[in-house]
């Protein structure tokens, strides 16, 4: 019996090395990896940019306190101020905290305003924030909430799309509205231009403070350095994690000033956010991904996969009902079980991630080539062409 947690339903495989868009086990066999450790690994496994900048880093100093000056972090910050609307940036280790650290904020500017009664924040059914107290309130999906007591106060819940139920639910109370751009686990469902520009302006109508939730979204997946880009919406607060580190634990939480001013000394804090070792990998990070060309390259792969994920729709109407996602963020709602369907796929040497109401998702590194995209479909097919065969079998 394993001496960990049971909170996850494990595969067999162990993987001992990665190098670009593949893993490896232990006795040889690869694995094209459609998955990217959900959304991580940006840049595959093994970049020599980053490993190089993690092993540099490694030999002269991990971690200090937030107490003391930290160059690594205020030059990571910088950048990321410099490349979006933030002017300001909170380092974390994970997205759940990003998050916790944008409703805090949102918040805590209502607070300092002197209206402490605007605390409540607007979420959507179907997204994901994290899995802390706070974070699973504001996600609002209920089998998450199950089992962990009160649900927490300060959330409500619309449908994403609905504009007019959103209005609905704003009174004297509301602080926020916080939203995926594009959902991760919720099933890959896009918010069109047009949702995310009625939210801006009735954030601007009410008062309110936009959030983007840009922890899967964000970081040039979808073809833009982040996907609010697509709308020209921009929030007052985002979170940030996954890909920001390429592998290494690393999040953040960006706001403008007039939001940010108001989080002083003592009023929120983590002891590993923006450590040495962490902000020398996140530089590493954005130096590849901000290269010329580099997001470019990853809009061409977004629409050289999505045009195969048409064909496989095409070729089997009968397992596909929906084609989904933006960018390299995407996938298949299908009718076989999709949990049993990805340890089929592994089966065919694919890795990839459940979502949602029966979505296969997609979520491989940025760097992939028109051939791995084209190896991976290939790889589905043949594993829909298994099922055919398997029921035809069955049926004589």
């Amino acid at each position: 019996m394993s001496a960990l947690y049971g909170t996850y339903a494990r595969s067999e495989l162990a993987f001992e090395r990665g190098e670009g868009a593949r893993l490896f086990t232990a006795d040889g066999a690869d694995y094209l990896d459609f998955s990217s450790g959900i959304a991580v690994n940006a840049l595959g496994h093994g970049d020599p940019h980053v490993v190089g900048a993690l092993k540099a880093q490694a030999e002269k100093l991990w971690h200090v306190s937030n107490i003391f000056q930290i160059p690594e972090q205020e030059k990571l910050a910088q950048r990321l101020v410099d490349a979006t609307f933030a002017d300001r940036v909170f380092f974390t280790n994970s997205g759940a905290e990003a998050l916790e650290c944008a409703i805090k904020t949102a918040r805590r500017y209502f607070f300092d305003k002197g209206q402490t009664e605007r605390h409540d924040i607007i979420g959507f059914t179907g997204s994901f924030h994290g899995r802390t107290l706070g974070t699973i309130a504001a996600g609002g999906n209920p089998d998450y909430v199950k089992g962990f007591g009160p649900v927490m106060a300060g959330f409500k819940h619309a449908a994403p799309g609905d504009l007019e139920a959103v209005r609905a639910l704003v009174d004297d109370k509301t602080a926020a509205i916080l939203i995926e751009p594009v959902q991760g686990e919720g099933g890959l469902a896009v918010m069109s231009d047009a949702f995310l520009k009625g939210l801006r302006a009735l954030c601007e109508e009410t008062g309110m403070l936009l959030i983007f939730d840009e922890v899967q979204c964000g970081y040039g997946r979808t073809g833009r350095f982040f996907a609010h880009e697509w709308s020209g919406v921009t929030p007052d607060i985002m979170a940030v994690a996954k890909a920001i580190g390429g592998g290494f634990p690393l999040g953040a939480c960006l706001a403008t000033e007039e939001v940010a001013r108001c989080m002083v000394p003592g009023t929120h804090g983590s002891t590993y956010g923006g450590n040495p070792l962490a902000c020398a990998v996140g530089n590493a990070v954005l130096d590849r991904i901000l290269e010329p060309g580099f997001i470019e390259h990853v809009e061409k792969m977004g629409q050289v996969l999505a045009w195969h994920l048409q064909q496989l729709a095409q070729k089997y109407p009968h397992h596909v009902t929906e084609v989904r996602g933006r960018g390299l963020i995407a996938g298949l709602k299908i009718n076989p079980p999709v949990r049993d369907f990805v340890a089929r796929l592994r089966d065919h040497g694919l890795l990839a991630v459940a979502a949602g109401s029966n979505v296969l998702r997609l979520l491989p590194p940025l760097i992939i080539t028109e051939a791995d995209v084209e190896e991976a479909a290939g790889k589905i097919s043949d594993a829909f062409a298994a099922l055919d065969a398997e029921a035809a079998s069955a049926a004589q």
